[in-house]
């Protein structure tokens, strides 16, 4: 009995400690697939490339602005900047590029400065796809710019991935205990699937709002000028932004389909992988899986539910990105609107952008999520932490 009530109080322990350490390791290898992914999400493709040579969203294209500095223009390649007024740099919308332009054009009166001149690579012509997605991003602002938003990925993946696997644990409990399902398969997935709902819920639609808003912005790290006058900084001061200008149901934009996102995910995810490892466990006559073959099985089972909910993760991309104003009907309204809408604009094939940086990053992710997640409950248990 005092067994069971010491197992039953330390397990909350270990699943913090265990998913905590994984999704710190995890995000912090497979990170920039995440930023890449995002930003071929958030292009928007026309039919025309002509029509769309002179966009900031379009890096590829020949384009008079300078890439490197949305908020000016350079003048005639020479080492002359026209800045507008630092007024409305400050309130420009970094993270929208088109934004930029129109405020800077706006702008009745302009200051010739005199600035060390700032070279930029001009047009980076690379594929629309990852490798060159990464390529422009590098070039356009620096090697950093693909960890984005990784403050906001710090800040929720020890919650997340407490939430995660403790409730995962308890609703898995709770199914063997109560309902005639017992520990089938089917109430592995149900427990996945309700601990995909809470953590959506409670930590991944805010963190994945300043993510995606860090992520989108189309600023240098290697230019001062742009650093400096970026509008969001860090996860915190992004959080307090986004509630003051939009209100606190701005950081619950997407929530819905980021819960079918999750739900979908860790239903499949838990699953699979706990029907494999229990069948290579029965096959070797062992109760605990090697490093390597918890890496394999955790990466096969992860890439199982993004073929299936890709266009529930680009719908969720687009609404949490999209900056609601007063008196303006937003673009995106909801789950299935957008995905009509994207579709009509874009081709249904656009509900699938991002799918291969997707699947190389939750792939590798679970892949060392779960091997670590084994590693660490293995090393708690031989110290008697659990």
């Amino acid at each position: 009995m005092s067994s069971k009530s010491s197992k039953s109080k330390n397990g909350p322990l270990q699943h913090l400690i265990a998913g905590g350490g994984a999704g710190l390791v995890e995000s912090s290898i497979c990170h920039p697939l995440d930023t890449i992914k995002t930003r071929m999400q958030l292009r928007k493709n026309a039919i025309d490339t002509q029509q769309i040579r002179h966009s900031l969203m379009e890096p590829a294209h020949q384009i008079r602005h300078s890439l490197m500095e949305p908020a000016g223009r350079l003048i005639g390649g020479s080492g002359l900047r026209t800045t507008a007024d630092p007024a409305v740099l400050v309130n420009a919308n970094v993270h929208e590029p088109a934004s930029i332009a129109q405020n800077v054009s706006k702008t009745a009166s302009y200051s010739k400065v005199i600035e060390k001149p700032f070279h930029s690579p001009g047009t980076v012509k690379a594929s629309l796809g990852p490798i060159g997605s990464a390529k422009r991003i590098i070039q356009r602002e620096g090697f950093f710019a693909l960890y984005k938003g990784l403050t906001a990925v710090y800040a929720g993946i020890i919650p997340k991935m407490a939430i995660r696997f403790v409730t995962f644990e308890q609703y898995k409990e709770y199914l063997a205990e109560h309902t005639s399902l017992g520990r089938s398969n089917q109430a592995t997935f149900l427990a996945g699937l309700g601990s995909g709902l809470t953590e959506a819920i409670l930590v991944v639609t805010p963190a994945e709002v300043c993510k995606i808003r860090m992520q989108s912005q189309y600023h240098s790290l290697v230019d001062p000028a742009q650093k400096e006058h970026r509008k969001y900084r860090n996860v915190i001061q992004t959080a307090i932004t986004i509630t003051r200008e939009e209100g606190i149901a701005a950081l619950y934009k997407g929530l819905f389909p980021t819960m079918l996102r999750q739900g979908c995910n860790q239903a499949v995810n838990f699953t699979a992988y706990n029907y494999i490892k229990k069948r290579v466990m029965e096959l070797q006559h062992t109760s605990e899986l090697a490093s390597w073959q918890s890496l394999m099985i955790g990466g096969f089972s992860g890439g199982m539910g993004p073929l299936v909910n890709n266009p529930l993760d680009v719908v969720k991309t687009r609404l949490q990105k999209q900056v609601v104003h007063e008196g303006r009907a937003p673009k995106y309204t909801g789950l299935v609107q957008a995905c009509f809408l994207i579709a009509k604009e874009e081709g249904a094939f656009a509900l699938w952008k991002g799918i291969t940086p997707r699947l190389l990053r939750i792939m590798p992710g679970q892949a060392i999520t779960f091997m670590t997640y084994e590693q660490i409950s293995s090393m708690l248990k031989k110290y008697g932490a659990t």
